[in-house]
């Protein structure tokens, strides 16, 4: 396992509608870790909740046969506008998690899904760019269906690379993956800022018992999951 600042991958321009997830630390956190993956020409890759196409891309940059995914319209326009400025072939399909492709099989697996845990109150608001980051009271809205779900579209011996902030609980990712027959551990960790959405639910988090009074920072993981 790695410690270090999310220090910022080549992404690359990157453009978005409003409402779809930018690029952020996490964003690079993850990137460094498929960085490290040694992506070769005949790497099947998969990114669920691609967002921006920001990893698809990149997997895609370095010989990648990519496929994408994202429950939001604006994101897949995001992400093959994305793709295309860069020249790179990304196949970007909109759908829930890996509904979209569920009788394919990848070498590698990525995501950054939603995962800021949010108060029962926002659950009835509709605000289009909120579906980026919030994830139920826990944070695991996504991350555990993820966990449940990514076994059946790995290859033997494929990966699964995801990320979330340690609010949600890393011990229980890997408790669900290693579940599943996955073998995982926590590949990376980062500290970094709070962004503009934790900053604004604070006080909340600090009164679930999910930060305490004197944090301030987030603590970013990567887990990296393999197919037995």
């Amino acid at each position: 396992m790695t410690t270090a600042a999310a220090r910022p991958a080549d992404l690359g321009k990157l453009w978005t509608l409003p409402g779809v997830y930018a690029p952020q630390a996490d964003t690079h956190l993850l990137a460094q870790a498929l960085q490290a993956e040694g992506i070769t020409a005949g790497t099947d890759v998969l990114d669920v909740c691609t967002g921006s196409g920001a990893l698809a891309v990149l997997a895609a940059r370095m010989g990648a046969q990519v496929t994408a995914t994202d429950i939001s319209r604006r994101a897949v326009i995001s992400a093959r506008f994305n793709a295309a400025r860069a020249g790179q072939r990304v196949r970007v399909l909109q759908g829930d998690l890996t509904g979209p492709i569920a009788e394919e099989r990848f070498h590698l697996v990525v995501s950054n899904p939603p995962y800021v845990p949010t108060p029962l109150a926002h659950h009835s608001r509709k605000h289009r760019s909120s579906v980026a980051w919030d994830a139920g009271h826990s944070g695991r809205q996504a991350l555990d269906r993820i966990c449940a779900h990514a076994r059946d579209v790995l290859h033997p011996h494929g990966v699964l690379l995801i990320v979330h902030s340690a609010l949600c609980g890393a011990d229980e990712t890997l408790r669900r993956l290693d579940t599943t027959g996955m073998r995982s551990s926590v590949a990376h960790r980062a500290r970094v800022p709070f962004g503009p959405v934790i900053t604004g639910r604070l006080s909340w988090l600090r009164a679930q018992g999910l930060l305490h009074p004197d944090e301030d920072t987030e603590e970013l993981v990567v887990i990296r999951a393999e197919r037995s």
